[in-house]
């Protein structure tokens, strides 16, 4: 089933949403750390202002692409957001594996080298 340009936009979204409280809840619990410094700064005054600007940032993102949804560079901007985010949730449940015992220190050691040379 394909998803319409909307629905599309919404899981940019929600996959937005769902970062940001992973994040939220890996920090807090010592299992990770937010590796955008302004994002970090944010998350240091609090989870609100933390939530509160993801949230908007999110929002809006996903707002000027629908607006412009019947332009080329929006169309690809949306696919290429969406695999970035994709890769986070990745980065998340590999984050889940660790935390919870499931992943040896080494194995997550390689997967942050491997994730810091795929997204730095």
């Amino acid at each position: 089933m394909k998803m319409t340009f909307p629905q599309q936009a919404f899981l940019l979204f929600l996959l937005n949403l769902l970062d940001a409280l992973l994040t939220i809840y890996w920090v807090r619990n010592g299992f990770a750390s937010e590796g955008n410094h302004l994002m970090a700064s944010l998350l240091d005054l609090g989870d609100l202002p933390f939530l509160a600007v993801k949230i908007a940032i999110g929002a809006l993102t996903a707002f000027v692409l629908w607006r412009w949804k019947h332009s080329p560079l929006a169309k690809y901007g949306l696919a290429l957001a969406l695999m970035v985010y994709i890769g986070l949730m990745g980065i998340h449940f590999v984050t889940g594996l660790s935390a919870f015992g499931f992943l040896s220190q080494t194995t997550v050691n390689n997967f942050s080298i491997w994730a810091n040379n795929l997204f730095a």
